[in-house]
């Protein structure tokens, strides 16, 4: 089924090179390595694609996300036997990651039949208004052209060649070019495949999408420096993430960057919860810590807590959960590597005291349960710089005051939690102000692992959790990322875009 091929056009374009797949299990396969010649003809074919697909009725844009939804599901089980080879995530994973992308694809295609999105205004003219007439004024979104796309790691479907940000983007009428990750490039394929199956049936431009595989760190600089792309989408590490929003701001046409490029997730664990629930929350903590070997950016990492008997308690209770754990395969050598040398980073800490790590190698990982105190992490930064993988860090402060001078000294996040009872709400009400200025999700009582696709939900943060606070990479507010206003003044109806109807 895999032609190891580029989708550019419509077409499937190979080249003179080629890279080899580093699956966890399972045969390695060869790849077409991306240049900048595929990331230029993928871009023109985009920008020959705009205003056709652009111009698509809401409706028809509605039924090519539902047919891409319908392929990804027809291929649903090849996608989960290459996706686990590749990946060494289980079956149960990916059959449910799948279902994510494709209930995403149709919610973008219910979303934009309706008219909120629009955002449409009218300030109808007054032509008597003295000491000047006011003129016809009408204003609504607009899609901002072809958008590039960034496949990540560590979600190969709900955040690669069909997830969030694509579908985002196809439904404001933007085509796209994603930049596939090496990781797993056989799983991209199939579903580009699904893809251009849709584009076929549907008779959408073949331009509206592309896929490059593979190719160095200059592919992905070309394509975000290629004149025709107008924003970037990505998810991964704050190094890659940071170095490409310079070059979308270095260009001589800046353009937007949408980066989610790394968070700790702190878990605030107020007095009268620790002692009323902590060995519930403990276990609850160590579930999601290491749920898909702590490879998801919503990974709880940090939990902040007040010293004393019931901080004795809750991290002996963290520490037996997480010993129980077995090993689990990380999605790539590199990423094994990375964990397990940042957790060595963290452990040889002088500040920090290790509760709990178990040695594995390979692709394999086990995790590990730190502690340091808060004026330890309030004077070292270091210690909140984000592992990515299954480690917690317990940090324990004096006091409820040294609690909110910690808060108040935490970098942007993706999320916050409090863990509360009814006894905590005068702290919790001194926490929640500044909490909001740093997390674009705010949790009581929960466990952030597992983001919810729905119209409520905000999937970024203030830098570095993510480079633009007020946009979101998950639900249907994701969509004005690609989208911008335009105001049309005394402009005649029938000139008017389809979507003032």
């Amino acid at each position: 089924m895999l032609t190891g091929k580029h989708l550019i056009g419509g077409e499937w374009i190979g080249g003179d090179a080629t890279f080899a797949s580093s699956p966890a299990l399972g045969p390695a396969r060869d790849f077409a390595t991306g240049t900048a010649a595929h990331v230029d003809a993928a871009c023109q074919a985009a920008e020959a694609a705009f205003p056709a697909y652009a111009a698509l009725p809401r409706a028809a844009r509605a039924a090519f996300l539902n047919r891409i939804a319908d392929e990804i599901e027809a291929r649903g089980a090849a996608i989960t036997e290459i996706g686990t080879q590749e990946t060494g995530l289980p079956a149960a994973r990916l059959d449910g990651e799948r279902g994510r992308t494709t209930g995403q694809l149709r919610l973008f295609a219910s979303h934009i039949l309706k008219d909120d999105w629009l955002d449409r205004r009218h300030d109808a003219a007054l032509p008597d208004r003295l000491p000047a007439p006011r003129p016809d004024l009408k204003m609504l979104q607009r899609p901002i052209g072809p958008v590039a796309v960034f496949g990540a790691s560590n979600f190969p479907l709900a955040f690669s060649v069909a997830g969030g940000d694509t579908a985002s983007a196809l439904a404001a009428g933007c085509p796209v070019v994603v930049k596939g990750h090496s990781a797993h490039p056989g799983t991209g394929e199939i579903v580009a495949q699904a893809i251009l199956a849709a584009m076929e049936a549907s008779g959408v431009p073949v331009g509206a999408f592309s896929l490059v595989q593979g190719g160095t760190r200059d592919v992905g600089e070309a394509l975000v420096r290629h004149p025709f792309i107008t924003a970037v989408g990505f998810t991964g590490s704050l190094a890659g993430g940071r170095a490409l929003f310079n070059l979308c701001a270095a260009r001589p046409e800046p353009i937007p960057f949408f980066g989610e490029l790394g968070s700790v997730n702190p878990m605030f664990l107020l007095p009268a919860a620790l002692g009323a629930r902590g060995k519930a929350i403990a276990k609850g903590w160590a579930a999601s810590l290491t749920l898909g070997a702590g490879q998801f950016c919503t990974n709880p990492g940090v939990a902040v807590l007040i010293d004393g008997p019931d901080a004795d308690m809750f991290a002996k209770a963290t520490e037996t959960a997480l010993s129980a754990v077995p090993a689990q395969t990380m999605l790539t050598d590199g990423i094994a590597a990375a964990y397990r040398s940042g957790r060595e980073r963290l452990a040889s800490n002088r500040a920090v005291e290790t509760r709990f790590k178990a040695e594995c190698g390979g692709r394999q990982a086990l995790p590990a349960l730190l502690e340091t105190t808060g004026g330890e992490w309030l004077s070292d930064a270091r210690l909140g710089e984000e592992v990515f993988g299954p480690l917690g860090l317990i940090v324990r402060v004096r006091d409820a005051g040294e609690m909110l001078e910690l808060a108040q000294g935490l970098h942007g996040q993706l999320t916050c939690t409090l863990h509360l009872e009814a006894a905590d709400m005068e702290l919790a009400l001194r926490l929640i102000p500044i909490l909001e200025r740093k997390a674009g999700r705010l949790l009581a009582n929960g466990f952030p692992t597992g983001v919810e696709v729905v119209d409520a939900q905000v999937h970024g943060g203030p830098y570095p959790a993510s480079t633009n606070f007020g946009a979101t990479s998950v639900g249907t507010l994701s969509i004005r990322r690609w989208l911008r206003p335009v105001a049309y003044q005394n402009m005649p109806d029938v000139l008017l875009p389809q979507d003032w109807a």
